[in-house]
């Protein structure tokens, strides 16, 4: 374990301070505009300006550092230019926390059959009306900036990971867009992270990073990953990745969210994390805990009297019964969406913070395999039957 000198903010934007180490895991500090950003860290994802069910406020008791907007649905409604004139997605949305919007490249991606891809950019029909959109490098840049994000996204090509051929020509697009995007930035509020890509092949991602490296940007993503490979392939390569990006630049893996995926991530010094996972699981009537989930649909909740997890400091855990809340999925009422996705965040943000304390305390190896070694056990559902 590796101690540093303790961080002391910058008037500078977006440095990056490394509080600990404890072997590849990462404590430390990423400063910004709005704010600083202890890592590791959890960012809960508000596609629309918003995280799904949850109002500002509950956030903020949640104390969420970061969120995630997107690029490409806020793009298509209400449009960037909509949210610049009513004073950037700060104002628009009442968070006056750090927010870091993605490039639109992963949705772009999702459209496999409307998108056409070209070294431009990517011509696609929007999902809401049918119409003809083209996002370049240039304009995903430009609406980022419209966006007013403190962390924005270079515009990236997510490819089907184990297509060798077809990543080998989306690399070299991602490399080239994001040249263009660097040049094309124009806001120095913002910090613009390069995103490394390659698929499952592991001379691919190093020649990413190593190409990314070399443009000095201020952080860097990993992009690409949970889009359909193993658990083992998506390990593989966030270690080969890591090993190669600069150590006083903060790492962020995009898209993944669960328990087990933090811990695995963190050990092999990634930096941030986002997912819809926790909204979503919440709107599928689902409970994310440390001993696996729990679907409340289940007649075994109906007489149940103890929270979700009784360790759980939560909100949700701290007022209301399992069997309330089945009662408020039965009756459909949409307070049960809002409960669970209370619970479901505050799980993962506490998860990273007990992660960070472990690293700074020199216990981190231990911490996490505790926690593995509870998530393999037999599910929490399985043991009350």
């Amino acid at each position: 374990m590796s101690q540093q000198k303790p961080f002391s903010p910058s008037t500078h934007p977006f440095v990056f301070s490394l509080e600990a180490t404890d072997g590849d895991a990462r404590a430390g500090y990423f400063s910004t505009p709005h704010g600083l950003i202890p890592t590791p860290l959890f960012a809960p994802v508000g596609t629309q300006a918003t995280v799904k069910s949850l109002t500002p406020a509950h956030l903020v008791d949640l104390d969420a550092r970061l969120i995630l907007a997107n690029t490409y649905h806020l793009y298509l409604r209400p449009g960037s230019s909509l949210v610049s004139e009513m004073g950037g997605l700060h104002t628009f949305m009442a968070w006056d926390r750090p927010i870091l919007t993605d490039s639109g490249g992963f949705q772009v991606f999702s459209l496999a059959k409307t998108r056409r891809i070209t070294e431009e950019g990517v011509q696609f029909k929007s999902h809401i009306d049918g119409s003809t959109h083209q996002i370049t490098p240039e304009r995903s840049i430009e609406i980022q900036e419209d966006l007013g994000a403190d962390i924005i996204m270079a515009f990236d090509e997510c490819a089907e990971p184990h297509d060798r051929e077809y990543n080998e020509h989306a690399l070299l697009r991602t490399h080239a867009w994001a040249e263009r995007c660097q040049r094309h930035k124009k806001r120095p509020d913002q910090a613009l992270f390069g995103i490394v890509q390659g698929g499952v092949f592991p001379d691919l991602r190093q020649s990413s990073a190593e190409f990314l490296t070399a443009m000095d940007l201020p952080g860097y993503a990993i992009g690409g990953l949970s889009v359909g490979e193993s658990k083992t392939e998506m390990y593989d390569t966030i270690t080969t990745v890591n090993k190669i990006l600069p150590g006083n630049k903060p790492r962020y893996l995009m898209g993944v969210g669960t328990p087990e995926d933090l811990i695995h991530g963190i050990m092999r010094g990634v930096d941030i994390f986002d997912c819809v996972l926790p909204t979503r699981l919440a709107r599928h009537q689902a409970a994310m805990t440390l001993s696996g989930r729990k679907n409340l649909m289940n007649a075994v909740y109906s007489h149940d009297q103890d929270p979700i997890d009784p360790q759980c400091g939560c909100y949700t855990c701290r007022h209301f019964s399992q069997a309330y809340l089945r009662h408020l999925i039965i009756a459909k009422e949409m307070l049960a969406a809002t409960l669970l996705s209370i619970h479901n965040i505050h799980t993962l943000l506490e998860l990273t913070r007990a992660c960070r304390l472990a690293i700074v305390e020199g216990r981190f190896a231990h911490y996490a395999e505790t926690i593995l070694a509870n998530l393999s056990q037999p599910s929490v559902e399985m043991k009350t039957r």
